[in-house]
């Protein structure tokens, strides 16, 4: 989660299935065998919104220190987001010393963690909530802090021993394509061999993209969940660059999603600076289609109704969450409108549609609900609910109808598709090329 210049620094360093149930033997499915991530991560995350604040002496309310933590964790417990799915509060880049102990093991900054993770842990674990962490592969951290390279076995045991539920694994100062693969390997298996549950979340990918491309598969057996592509800011274009890569990739990055491992896209931003009421729609939603790990970076102490209602939706986070565990994808595009879709359980569907014109007012889209759901959708049939940017039931549609919506400048609408017939199909009959 660091400046977008770590990219350029890697110089130098689909046939989509519907299946209910995917055989293990498959190649891209099998993923790491820890139990964990079955539905994608949630939770908040301090980089995007503090980034790497260590001034606490001049900003105390908004540096990298245990207050920060324990402030987020109480509201977190007591505000309603632990209700509907967020559980982990998760700390990135900034939190160590300068140098490891005398044991060769990280310890925190003692002057803003002075009760040391393992205290934290335990107030994050008494309010019902887990606890992540952040390392890095490499020599140092994206920030210059100790990296956990030739330490990947104590560094396990340390995050173990201290009680963390999940580590985010950074790829900054690695000296080899090589060296970043086998580490990201070998911190795998150091996690598993500490016999503490820890959600990896790695950024293996993100740094084999401009060399080559990754091995989707070998990442899954791995990781919980990886990312793709650059940092997420609080900005329009940050988000739609996001989409546009991975729609771009879907044919690559699609079929390798599912229950244990997961595509993110990076963190949600909702509740900053950056995006209209729209834009926030737009990527809680895109969000929900594409199966991705909900890790909040905002202020949760200082947030607007509208942006905690929207991150608390518990119909979307439903899409989000749907055991299924089929990552949806873009349909199609056309005349600066975006469809995506994506399977859910009990042969439902939920549709996205995206107005991706920034001028003007809103606009009219029209499209035939036998295309949407590979014509399963609403064969013979189905019940459409919209569920933003207003939740309000569209009614009963038949196969040969079609939907015509209304979406702002850069919003989105995204719905709810449900068969009312009785007649089953399979999610296997239909698989394609997307």
């Amino acid at each position: 989660m660091k400046p977008v210049s770590r990219v350029l620094w890697l110089g130098c360093v689909l046939v989509f299935c519907f299946q209910v149930l995917v055989p293990c033997g498959l190649p891209g499915v099998c993923g790491l065998d820890n139990g964990l991530a079955m539905t994608p991560t949630m939770g908040w995350l301090h980089w995007e919104r503090f980034m790497c604040n260590v001034n606490c002496q001049e900003e105390p309310d908004s540096c990298i220190s245990e207050k920060l933590f324990l402030q987020i964790a109480e509201i977190m417990a007591s505000d309603g987001w632990k209700d509907v799915g967020y559980e982990y509060i998760c700390i990135d880049d900034c939190w160590m010393a300068p140098e490891r102990d005398s044991k060769g093991r990280l310890q925190a900054d003692p002057k803003r963690f002075p009760g040391g993770i393992r205290r934290l842990a335990n107030y994050v674990h008494s309010k019902g909530l887990k606890l992540g962490i952040y390392a890095d592969v490499g020599n140092k951290t994206c920030a210059g802090f100790p990296g956990s390279f030739g330490y990947y076995d104590i560094d396990a045991q340390t995050f173990a021993d201290w009680g963390v539920d999940l580590l985010k694994f950074d790829g900054c100062y690695c000296d080899s394509i090589q060296h970043l693969a086998e580490g990201y390997k070998q911190m795998s298996l150091a996690l598993n061999r500490t016999g503490r549950s820890i959600v990896y979340s790695c950024e293996w990918p993100l740094y084999m993209w401009p060399i080559f491309k990754p091995n989707y598969t070998e990442i899954r057996e791995y990781c919980n969940h990886w990312r793709n592509f650059a940092d997420i800011y609080d900005s329009w274009q940050s988000i739609r660059n996001t989409l546009d890569w991975t729609s771009s990739n879907q044919k690559i990055i699609v079929p390798v999603a599912g229950p244990g491992g997961w595509n993110d896209p990076d963190m949600l931003v909702i509740g900053n600076f950056g995006l209209s009421r729209d834009q926030q729609i737009t990527q809680m939603a895109l969000w929900a289609i594409m199966a991705a790990p909900l890790l909040m970076s905002n202020d949760l102490r200082h947030i607007s109704p509208e942006a905690k209602a929207l991150l608390q939706d518990k119909d979307v986070i439903a899409i989000n969450q749907d055991r299924l565990g089929r990552q949806g994808y873009r349909l199609r595009k056309e005349n600066n409108f975006e469809v995506w879709e994506r399977p859910l359980l009990n042969l439902a569907w939920a549709v996205a549609i995206v107005n991706l014109q920034e001028i003007g007012g809103p606009r009219s889209y029209t499209i035939s609900v036998t295309s949407l759901g590979r014509g399963l959708a609403c064969n013979p049939d189905c019940l459409i609910t919209e569920l933003l940017p207003e939740k309000r039931k569209l009614g009963f549609y038949e196969w040969t109808s079609s939907l015509k919506t209304q979406i702002n400048p850069t919003g989105t609408v995204l719905l709810r598709l449900e068969r009312t017939s009785s007649v089953q199909f399979s999610y296997s009959a239909v698989s394609d090329s997307l």
